[in-house]
């Protein structure tokens, strides 16, 4: 198959250029919001709550995903240029720097209205999954972010990725971190579940699915392969997400036992 070569300009207003990529952040925190409306209601949320936090997590989103970008992935270049931190549409967002910043912003949140840390993250997580599916698209259509060779029916030529056939990572994510993982957690969440439990299990989900994408996914240039021919940054990341999810979870039914 070949890439279908979509432009990522959305939309040119004068000088100003509409880039798909920032078009999905926004059509994913338009997603939250509206799921995080239906949420609200049944979690006794007061009116207004749902919009700052979410106000928060964006910010938390976006310099946390730069700034882990920057120090994950990208340190040296970025040190030489700090203003390429400011051109998102650009991509380079890291996710586990992202999910620091929307840390942060719990906390920060928590403190503002008096709510548990774990209330939080608990509220917010199955709605998470839909943001991360749009980003991906918004990937796919940068072209970037491309996997390995492959000759399977729906490999694709990539634009500046050489003549040979590649897997659709970035699709692969958007499937299983993005669609699959909001199935999973909407359907644990719709019951009664022991505070920290839905955290733990976003933590794993998007942890073991992460995981299992790098093996088909190109790894940033500036790491390559960090040891064995195929461990990734990204697997090194997704590590610590796994335990803590299972440590949560374990934690959240033995306190609630």
């Amino acid at each position: 198959m070949t890439y279908p070569q979509i432009d990522p300009v959305a939309l040119n207003l004068g000088p100003l250029a509409i880039h798909w990529y920032g078009l999905m952040y926004l059509l994913g925190f338009t997603f939250v919001w509206l799921l995080g409306r239906y949420r609200a209601a049944r979690h006794d949320w007061q009116h207004g709550q749902l919009e700052d936090l979410l106000f928060y997590g964006a910010l938390g989103v976006i310099l946390g995903g730069r700034l882990g970008y920057a120090l994950f992935y990208d340190l040296a270049a970025n040190l030489d240029n700090p203003l390429n931190l400011l051109k998102i549409w650009q991509g380079g967002m890291s996710f586990h720097g992202g999910l620091i910043g929307v840390l942060v912003a719990f906390w920060y949140f928590g403190r503002k209205t008096g709510k548990g840390f774990f209330e939080i993250s608990d509220f917010i997580a199955p709605m998470v999954p839909i943001g991360l599916m749009l980003g991906r698209i918004g990937n796919f259509i940068n072209g970037e972010l491309w996997g390995r060779v492959s000759d399977v029916p729906w490999a694709m030529v990539f634009p500046g990725a050489g003549p040979l056939p590649r897997h659709p990572s970035q699709l692969y994510q958007a499937a299983l971190e993005g669609l699959l993982l909001f199935i999973i957690l909407w359907l644990y969440s719709a019951k009664p579940r022991p505070r920290a439990a839905v955290s733990g299990l976003f933590l794993l989900g998007y942890g073991v699915f992460r995981y299992i994408v790098e093996f088909v996914r190109i790894p940033d240039p500036q790491y390559g392969y960090i040891a064995f021919g195929w461990l990734t940054m990204g697997q090194i990341l997704c590590l610590p997400m796994i335990i803590g999810g299972v440590a949560m979870m374990i934690w959240a039914y033995r306190r609630q036992a």
